[in-house]
């Protein structure tokens, strides 16, 4: 049974299960917090426990300041996983930005001699590949405009143009979480242990398939690419809201 580390900063519970056959941790996209995978883990049956990492710079953490660098969001979330009974089976879910924490998360997991039951990775290419932006060094209005370009719905955004009050709370953890995206480094070591299941969405900007094909050189393990509809925050979309359950719940049930 896992313990409870529902009072952790870093490790939030979004569905609880008294005896897991499973534990699904999520690391949320740039600017997101544990709230992106609310609707998720609310489509889990029994025997899957769903975490979330809340990293610092936003919601109950506002008043901390924001960590500009994937590996050590990594290593503050593996740490406090690592209170986890031994034989705890986990798996890892990262979107976007999240994908590359939650790769990193994972080699660290496995070099602290655990075992990965799968590590899930949406909307991002594999890590391997360097990141030439320097969104983080615009304006306002550059971080917003990119917002509006990867939204579901930009007009859900606007109101960040129009309440400055707002932006001023949003926009630092945003900033920082870009600057972490594009000034990190891969750093080749031997693959992970554990498989890689890839997600992608059809008309992603930031993404293509071929690029989500690219995961398989990171795991020794089995490797697949599911495609969905949608743009960049297809997950966010109830019709694959569901269907990303359906497919995580089919590959942990398959864990011995």
């Amino acid at each position: 049974m896992v313990v409870n580390l529902t009072g952790t900063d870093w490790l939030r519970v979004l569905r609880a299960d008294t005896d897991p056959r499973a534990v699904l941790v999520c690391f949320p996209p740039g600017g997101g917090s544990v709230t992106a995978y609310r609707s998720l883990a609310q489509r889990f049956g029994a025997g899957i426990a769903v975490y979330a990492v809340q990293y610092p710079g936003r919601q109950d953490r506002l008043g901390e300041k924001p960590i500009p660098d994937l590996g050590v969001l990594a290593e503050q979330a593996v740490r406090d996983m690592s209170s986890w009974p031994v034989d705890t089976p986990v798996a890892i879910f990262g979107h976007s930005m999240g994908a590359t924490v939650a790769f990193e998360a994972a080699r660290r997991w496995e070099a602290a001699g655990r075992t990965l039951a799968r590590l899930f990775v949406s909307g991002r290419p594999a890590p391997d590949l360097a990141e030439t932006g320097r969104l983080h060094l615009g304006s306002d209005d550059d971080l917003i405009g990119q917002l509006e370009l990867l939204s579901n719905d930009p007009a859900s955004v606007r109101i960040l143009r129009e309440e400055p009050s707002l932006a001023e709370l949003v926009l630092p953890a945003l900033r920082s979480d870009y600057q972490a995206v594009e000034t990190y480094r891969y750093e080749p070591s031997a693959p992970l242990r554990g498989p890689i299941t890839a997600l992608i969405s059809d008309a992603d900007p930031t993404t293509t398939v071929a690029q989500a094909g690219e995961w398989a050189a990171h795991t020794s393990g089995s490797f697949e690419v599911n495609t969905f509809q949608g743009g960049h925050f297809y997950l966010d979309l109830p019709e694959n809201t569901s269907a990303v359950a359906d497919l995580v719940t089919a590959r942990l049930n398959s864990i011995r």
